[in-house]
């Protein structure tokens, strides 16, 4: 949510464990706070906390004392792909028939994010199956987060809904007509993805993160080209970062900004290394000029 305005320099920047797929989750976050990230954007996965294994709780609390050892915020992600059905990716979503599932996941996602103290739980709408009615899909996906607003509302931890290329919600106009279908609940913001905005969106990225200011509670951050959505490390696509940060910062925004590489764990110590170099540059661009920190 915004606030007063900060300094781009105070801009807290994490990185998603979705790019650190290769390594057990305890090397992830030493890594990721050995570099100097504040934050860790933590995808539930089978080897990263495993909702579904036995031994939830005991081993949220591992995590917990972890992160907090280590002085790492948290955000909590839940795009893994083949979690929930093994033969097909992100299924089921709340747009199948039965979407009793994913449901149930994010209610669970939504209980380790408030165990873990989590900033904010992300979530998507996911791809209408060929099938699905649109009018059909748009009303279970209107009633599936009714449910998960309400956990979420209940449990005290913001939920972010993400818009994603190609899926029933793929941008911030989409995200405006959910919430407003959903009576625009204070719980639930929007998590926004940077490189999306330059894939898709019909306004300049810094005007984006302008337009939702009032709603942002998640940030990720990648670079993108315009109409592919591919994930791309900085400076391999056509955004300009700088002016970015300092929208965010003009915004207020206090959450993590998160690197969401997904398709870089073969690299993921180095790729975030470059990646958290390249931010803390453009941050210091973006800063030059700007008053004290509000």
């Amino acid at each position: 949510m915004t606030g007063p305005a900060v300094a781009a320099e105070q801009l807290r920047f994490g990185y998603g464990t979705n790019g650190f797929a290769n390594h057990r989750l305890t090397d992830a976050l030493a890594v990721l706070a050995d570099l100097g990230y504040q934050g860790v954007a933590l995808t539930l996965d089978h080897d990263h906390l495993d909702p579904f294994a036995p031994g939830l709780a005991a081993r949220v609390a591992g995590v917990a004392r972890r992160v907090a050892a280590l002085g790492l915020a948290v955000v909590i992600e839940t795009g893994a792909r083949y979690l929930l059905d093994p033969w097909h990716k992100h299924a089921p979503t709340l747009l199948h028939d039965d979407p009793s599932r994913r449901v149930d996941f994010l209610r669970r996602a939504v209980a380790i994010g408030a165990d873990l103290g989590a900033e904010a739980v992300s979530c998507w709408a996911g791809v209408r199956p060929a099938t699905v009615d649109p009018v059909v899909a748009w009303d279970r996906l209107v009633a599936g987060c009714a449910e998960v607003v309400a956990a979420a509302d209940a449990a005290g931890v913001p939920l972010g809904f993400e818009p994603e290329p190609g899926m029933l919600v793929e941008d911030i106009a989409g995200w405006r007509r959910l919430h407003a279908a959903l009576g625009a609940p204070p719980a639930l913001g929007i998590t926004l993805d940077i490189g999306h905005c330059r894939c898709l969106e019909p306004q300049p990225v810094p005007a984006c993160v302008a337009s939702v200011a009032g709603h942002l509670v998640n940030v990720q951050i990648d670079d993108m080209r315009r109409g592919v959505h591919e994930h791309l490390e900085f400076g391999q696509g056509e955004i300009d970062f700088p002016p970015v940060l300092r929208a965010l910062a003009d915004a207020g925004y206090r959450g993590l900004v998160a690197v969401e590489l997904p398709r870089h764990s073969h690299a993921a110590p180095a790729v975030a290394a470059r990646s958290l170099r390249f931010l803390r540059a453009a941050a210091g661009a973006a800063g030059a000029g700007t008053g004290p920190p509000g």
